[in-house]
């Protein structure tokens, strides 16, 4: 039988190892700092094996890698690298679902000449987006068309009927992961002219869009949208851009709490306070008790706006304590949102993902759109888990069957892998809905 070990047991990670040991011919070995996660996921299936494992331990993670076909990364990306060496140096195949590095790029000739597979984003986005974008991309230009504008948006949300929370917002993955991403800087392409815009001013840059049958949500930028005129292949794009979907309200509320000092990762100096409302206080340099008030002042806000009344509810100026273990407000923060925008196990989360192309022919120009809306099963896995974690499931499968034979980095741009992924991934409701529009 074929070994796949699987780094980390974190909330995307059931579906693929399910997935897998539904299979007949593989074995799953699960590695993770929190053993009972990984004991929790195998849920003692014979041919699966849960195991503690700290990174650090380079001994024994690299004789797990030695011991395994294929290794499937889903630790924090910092990570990926470190795995990727060892990998190449014992002929392993790697899978993550992490956006490519460029440490991770540099890797590319030493994984050719290894005989390596180092297959990167290959989850839902950076992943499905990919895959469900060249489709079209691809068809477009069989039929000798050029695609001459590209918006492409992804929104993670709570489903309408979970949006019960002032912020839109409910979290079935990490919140860490969403909190940093709100630092992000981000850079398109808009009619022919090059966007950049500073990680500070990243939520200032939103709008509303429309999508047909779902609902109005803000779109902001998505980190380097620009490289994908080249990645993509879009040469006669006048317009590359890469969204993210949220609830509305959300911008200038993230903008707020970027403001007010809630994302920094460093150790506040000189504070000795024991309340989320403490570090408010010495955040902005508070001096009376009317905290609110405050905050609206600093914010250049009436202290009756949506924005405050959002950061009351979330408890940033409360006597709740802070965790003993973190030292940071943006682990603070992170500890907090898990308390009180958690995604609970009888609602459902909803996936967004919505392309726009315009295609020019000889004769004409076409819109077209391109939306997958996915939703998650109450009680089951979420559709962050399922979107995230299935592509990376089918994408080991193939390699392990020697459908995929490439060696060196990839990302799932290529038909022969694309393909069979999204076409598996439709039995799964995952499935993409088209529509194409004459313009004059």
């Amino acid at each position: 039988m074929k070994k796949v070990l699987i780094l980390g047991a974190g909330m995307v990670s059931r579906p693929i190892v399910r997935y897998l040991l539904d299979q007949d011919d593989i074995k799953v070995v699960m590695a993770s700092r929190t053993v009972s996660k990984a004991e929790k996921i195998i849920n003692q299936h014979p041919n699966g094996t849960p195991l503690a494992l700290d990174i650090s331990d380079d001994n024994k993670l690299e004789q797990l890698i030695i011991d395994a076909d294929v290794i499937v990364s889903l630790l924090p990306y910092t990570y990926h690298v470190k795995v990727a060496k060892i990998c190449i140096k014992h002929t392993k195949h790697l899978v993550t679902t992490s956006y490519v590095s460029d440490e991770m790029n540099a890797l590319d000739r030493e994984a050719k000449q290894a005989g390596v597979l180092l297959l990167n984003e290959c989850g839902l986005d950076p992943g499905i987006d990919h895959m469900s974008a060249m489709r079209v991309i691809h068809q477009v230009e069989k039929n000798n068309g050029k695609i001459t504008s590209f918006r492409s948006t992804t929104g993670a949300l709570p489903s309408h009927e979970a949006n019960t929370n002032p912020f839109g917002y409910k979290f079935s993955w990490s919140p860490r992961g969403v909190l940093l991403a709100s630092r992000n800087p981000a850079k398109w392409l808009e009619d022919r002219q090059i966007v950049n815009v500073p990680g500070e001013n990243l939520f200032e840059n939103y709008y509303l869009k429309d999508v047909e049958g779902v609902g109005t949500f803000e779109n902001y930028p998505n980190r380097d949208s620009e490289s994908y005129k080249e990645i993509y292949g879009l040469k006669h794009a006048e317009t590359v851009y890469r969204g993210t979907f949220r609830m509305t309200g959300w911008c200038e509320t993230l903008r707020a709490i970027a403001q007010l000092g809630w994302l920094q990762d460093e150790k506040i100096h000189n504070f000795t306070g024991t309340t989320y409302g403490d570090i408010t206080r010495h955040l902005i340099g508070a001096t009376t008790d009317d905290l609110s008030q405050e905050v609206a002042d600093f914010l250049d806000m009436k202290p009756y706006a949506a924005v405050i009344k959002r950061l009351e509810w979330l408890g940033l100026f409360s006597d709740h304590p802070l965790p003993k273990d973190k030292d940071t407000p943006l682990d603070y923060l992170n500890i907090l949102t898990l308390e009180r925008m958690s995604l609970s196990e009888d609602e459902r989360d909803m996936i967004v993902m919505h392309h726009e192309f315009i295609a020019s022919y000889d004769d004409k120009k076409e819109y077209i759109t391109s939306t997958l809306v996915n939703y998650g099963i109450p009680g089951e896995d979420s559709a962050v888990a399922r979107t995230v974690a299935l592509p990376a499931a089918i994408a080991v499968k193939m390699i392990l069957d020697e459908v995929i034979t490439k060696t060196g980095v990839h990302i799932p741009i290529d038909p022969d892998i694309y393909n069979p992924i999204l076409d598996e991934l439709e039995p799964m409701d995952v499935v993409f809905s088209e529509k194409t529009k004459t313009l004059a």
